[in-house]
């Protein structure tokens, strides 16, 4: 669901540290989720609604309508 269909940018996982004394105590899982937008763009000669992420809107790397 939450993956840009241009590039295939997805969801990664990883750990959200918290720091006391100079030293990691605790940790737990997270997941970061990539910036999409639901964009209209033209895919041979034809429109249709994609997710994009924006550092693919950014690069254009797609063409906006």
């Amino acid at each position: 669901m939450a993956k840009c269909e241009i590039c295939g940018k997805g969801i990664s996982h990883g750990n959200k540290i918290s720091i006391a004394r100079s030293h990691v105590s605790r940790r737990a899982t997270r997941t970061w989720k990539p910036n999409l937008r639901t964009v209209r763009i033209k895919v041979n000669g034809e429109t249709k609604k994609m997710s994009v992420c924006s550092k693919c809107l950014r690069s254009a790397k797609v063409e906006n309508m």
